[in-house]
């Protein structure tokens, strides 16, 4: 007999407990056991669903604001534009006649609204691309120079920027002002120049020069506060690094620092194209509350078409129309952020 077979018939029989009630203590153990993964499962899903809307609840109370104070003036701007509404129907001497896309023919079948689109986008690309580089050029010179010096820039700016609208167009209409502006005396004294008593205003292209630089003016401080906060973030050893291999000051901007702030831009590019897309109390404060066809955007001339025409449907849709064209704005930027999502 091997020593296995020996220690195997050696080894006393294992005790089996035939209680009655042993089995059913087994199974309800194990039944217990085996159930403790699904409830755990289940608690997950729950812990899940819950966490799911959260966001939703802490959201609730802001999208309440914003239905409330934006739903109506845009669920009346869209119905107006599908209607025949004037001075009749806004002292109620007539009903309101629905006339599908009538006003949406008319208008864009008008070759002086679509003067105006171009000029608005004209003036919008020329603001935002101002804005955009004068901002980057201080901000890339704030990293530059010394901390009273920034810290002095920063105030400048912020206190600009937190100036009101109307009080800088104000300033802005002395300072071109033909008769009393101080640009127009400062330049006269430049040799063979003799701009005492020019109108910047007499023609459209000038005026609306000084228009946009007084929308500039406005915006480059959030630019540069923000570009400032982006290029901290930049690493520096990135920027060594191409120097050491020979990158020049352009190189290392376009190769590095351009490619970290590129979501930055992209944000701020396409707030700007919003912001300068809807420019009013500029345009119309300084044309002293009635902007020549010369002046006209997209903003001043829905609103002449509605409270100095009166057509008030024609108005809506004009404004409408302005909306579809933000909302193919903000469909690029999106665009944009989902591809740079990707890639990082």
């Amino acid at each position: 007999m091997s020593a296995a077979q020996t220690t195997a018939a050696d080894l006393p029989p294992a005790k089996q407990n035939t209680s009655p009630g042993a089995g059913a203590g087994t199974g309800t153990r194990t039944g217990s056991t085996g159930s403790e993964p699904g409830k755990a499962g289940k608690a997950g899903k729950a812990a899940r669903k819950g966490s799911g809307a959260t966001p939703w609840l802490l959201l609730a109370p802001c999208l309440l604001v914003i239905v409330l104070v934006m739903g109506y003036p845009l669920f009346r701007l869209v119905s107006l534009s599908f209607q025949s509404f004037g001075k009749s129907e806004l002292w109620g001497f007539k009903d309101a006649e629905f006339v599908g896309f009538d006003n949406f023919s008319k208008i864009l079948g008008d070759g002086e609204f679509w003067t105006v689109v171009l000029r608005t986008v004209v003036f919008a690309a020329g603001a935002v691309i101002l804005t955009m580089v004068i901002g980057m050029l201080i901000a890339l010179l704030l990293q530059r120079v010394s901390g009273w010096v920034k810290a002095l820039v920063s105030i400048a700016l912020v206190a600009s920027w937190g100036m009101p609208i109307i009080v800088a167009t104000a300033v802005f209409k002395w300072l071109f002002d033909a008769d009393y502006g101080v640009l127009n005396y400062l330049m006269s004294k430049l040799p063979g120049v003799d701009m005492i008593g020019h109108n910047w205003f007499a023609s459209g292209p000038q005026g609306l020069a000084v228009i946009m630089l007084l929308v500039v003016w406005g915006a480059v401080p959030f630019v540069v506060i923000t570009l400032s906060a982006g290029l901290t973030q930049v690493p520096k050893e990135l920027e060594e690094a191409a120097r050491l291999d020979g990158a020049g000051a352009w190189g290392v901007f376009r190769h590095v620092t351009l490619p970290i702030l590129k979501p930055i831009i992209v944000m701020l590019t396409t707030l700007s194209v919003i912001w300068d897309m809807g420019v009013f109390p500029q345009v119309f404060v300084m044309r002293n509350g009635n902007p020549e066809a010369e002046f006209q955007l997209l903003t001043t001339y829905s609103y002449q078409q509605a409270f100095v025409v009166n057509d008030y449907s024609g108005g809506s849709a004009i404004a409408l129309v302005t909306v579809v064209l933000l909302l193919g704005v903000v469909a690029v930027y999106m665009r944009q952020m989902l591809k740079i999502g990707e890639v990082e």
